[in-house]
């Protein structure tokens, strides 16, 4: 008896271990074609660009995976470990869905971490592959299939995570109020006139103009007072273009327990 458990311990080990080599790399982005041909450019950027602002949104990771083939092992299966492998979703949440196509087995399942089988249950998924994905992909139109697909996994995703929240920049938190800072260059002003005598010239011209010097003094205190103090009034110009468009910072540790369905066209 001890024998035969210690063959199926191994014989399980090594099962293991061979899906765990046929498992594609994890990938850095949201939406992953290993097929290369499946998604034009265009079509891939705009998935992408959806699925990351949902997850900034609300912390829900909806990850698009397409391969050629799982080979002999079952689509939800293999589906549930490449989740697990990559840790779609985020840690202690386990919110993280992954749509999975398999070009060449025409076949595609959807699975769900721990934390999203409630609001996207079995029968739910298998409602969205029915209705929304295979008829398009029956059409050979996979972008719309992938595309409608998301959405409603969106919509029943959506109000169950926030996104944690991001610790506030100190732009100008810092910064000293604009009349404040005109008083103290009039006040510095007056004090260098008294000591001068006023008629120094050094501070105002030969013909009643203000010095150069002293026009850049308060032209710069004052910008920094309506700016923040030692920054641009701009702002960052070199975080502009993450915080506008975003992107994706990586799967974020999430688990899968077997939840989801599939279905072939």
């Amino acid at each position: 008896m001890l024998k035969k458990l210690i063959l199926f311990i191994n014989l399980l080990l090594v099962g293991f271990i061979a899906i765990g080599q046929d498992l594609p790399p994890k990938s850095n982005t949201l939406v992953t074609d290993f097929t290369k041909t499946t998604l034009n450019d265009e079509q891939r950027g705009l998935l992408e660009r959806k699925l990351v602002q949902f997850s900034d949104s609300t912390s829900t990771q909806i990850a698009v995976v397409i391969i050629k083939s799982v080979g002999d092992y079952d689509i939800n299966d293999y589906g549930q470990r490449l989740g697990r492998a990559w840790g779609i979703g985020e840690k202690g949440k386990n919110n993280g869905v992954l749509v999975l196509v398999a070009l060449t087995d025409r076949k595609v399942a959807i699975a769900t971490g721990y934390g999203a089988e409630g609001a996207v249950p079995d029968v739910v998924t298998n409602q969205i592959i029915q209705n929304n994905i295979l008829p398009r992909f029956k059409q050979g139109d996979y972008y719309a299939g992938l595309d409608e697909g998301t959405t409603q996994i969106m919509k029943y995703m959506k109000g169950e995570y926030k996104a944690s929240k991001k610790s506030a920049k100190v732009d100008d938190g810092g910064g000293f109020p604009a009349g404040i800072v005109v008083i103290i260059v009039i006040v510095i002003l007056i004090i260098v006139f008294r000591k001068r005598g006023g008629g120094g010239g050094h501070i105002i011209g030969g013909r009643g103009g203000a010095s150069p010097f002293w026009w850049f003094l308060g032209g710069t205190m004052l910008g920094r007072g309506s700016g923040g103090w030692g920054g641009f009034s701009g702002g960052d110009g070199g975080s502009s273009g993450s915080d506008s468009g975003g992107g994706f910072g990586g799967f974020g540790g999430g688990d899968f327990g077997g939840g989801g369905s599939s279905g072939s066209w």
